[in-house]
C-alpha cells in the first residue's frame, strides 16, 4: 500500500477478548483506520486470509500457542510490508529486544491509552517506531551499559591491565603515581562500567572482551 493511501487496514493479535474489543471498537472510530481482522492467536491470525489485506499488526507476546514474538518473524517472513506494533504487559529485556529484532517497529505497554495507542499506530504507520517511553528508557541504558565496556579510560586500561597482574592497590598507585584512594577511585568506575563486583570478574571480563593479554595474568 501507499503510505499517502488515506486508509490503513489494521489487524490485531490478543487473547484477550474484552481488551481486542475495545481497541477494535475504538481504533475503528478514526476516519483512517480500518480493522479489517481480530484474532484470538497467532496461529489463527496466520490461517486467515484477511491478513493479505493488512497494513498494520498490533500484536501481544504471551499468547496462547505460539508467542507473539515467533507471530511476529512467521508474519514479516511471509509478508515483510507489514507494520508491526507490540502491545504487551512484558517490560523485562529480553522480551522487548527479541520483539525488536524479530522485526517489530514498536513496542507498548498494554496499559497505554487509547490516544496513545492511536497516535502509535499513525507514528509507525508514517515511519517511526512509538515506544512507551520507560521501555525507550530501557533501550537507551542497555545501550549505554553495552558500550561501557569499551569506554575506559586510558588510565582505567592501565590499572585493569595491573590489576590483572596480582598486585596490591598500593603497588598499582606507586607504579602510577596516584594515591591508594585515587585507584580505588578508578578501580569502582573500571567495576561500574564491566558491569563486575570483584577484582576477579573484572578480570576474567577484561579477558573476554580483550582488553588485557591473558599472557600478563597472574
Amino acid at each position: 500500500m501507499d503510505k499517502q493511501t488515506s486508509l490503513i487496514n489494521i489487524g490485531i493479535v490478543e487473547d484477550n477478548a474484552y481488551m481486542r474489543d475495545g481497541w477494535t471498537a475504538f481504533l475503528d472510530l478514526e476516519e483512517d483506520f480500518n480493522v479489517v481482522g481480530s484474532y484470538g492467536s497467532c496461529e489463527e491470525a496466520l490461517e486467515s486470509a484477511d491478513l493479505q489485506r493488512i497494513h498494520l499488526m498490533i500484536m501481544d507476546i504471551g499468547l496462547p500457542g505460539m508467542s507473539g514474538i515467533e507471530g511476529v518473524r512467521h508474519i514479516r517472513q511471509q509478508y515483510p510490508d507489514i507494520v508491526i506494533i507490540m502491545a504487551s504487559v512484558f517490560d523485562d529485556d529480553k522480551h522487548i529486544f527479541d520483539a525488536l529484532k524479530a522485526g517489530a517497529m514498536g513496542y507498548l505497554m498494554k496499559k497505554v491509552s487509547p490516544e496513545e495507542l492511536v497516535d502509535a499506530v499513525r507514528d509507525a504507520w508514517n515511519g517511526g517506531s512509538p515506544i512507551t517511553p520507560n521501555i525507550a528508557r530501557k533501550v537507551i541504558s542497555t545501550f549505554h551499559q553495552a558500550g561501557g565496556e569499551n569506554e575506559l579510560t586510558e588510565r582505567e586500561h592501565q590499572i585493569l591491565d595491573k590489576l590483572a597482574t596480582g598486585v596490591s592497590y598500593t603497588a598499582i598507585g606507586k607504579e602510577i603515581y596516584l594515591s591508594v584512594d585515587g585507584v580505588r577511585y578508578h578501580i569502582r568506575n573500571i567495576y561500574r562500567k564491566l558491569q563486575v563486583h570483584s577484582r576477579s570478574e573484572a578480570i576474567a571480563k577484561g579477558i573476554s572482551k580483550r582488553l588485557i593479554d591473558p599472557g600478563k595474568t597472574t
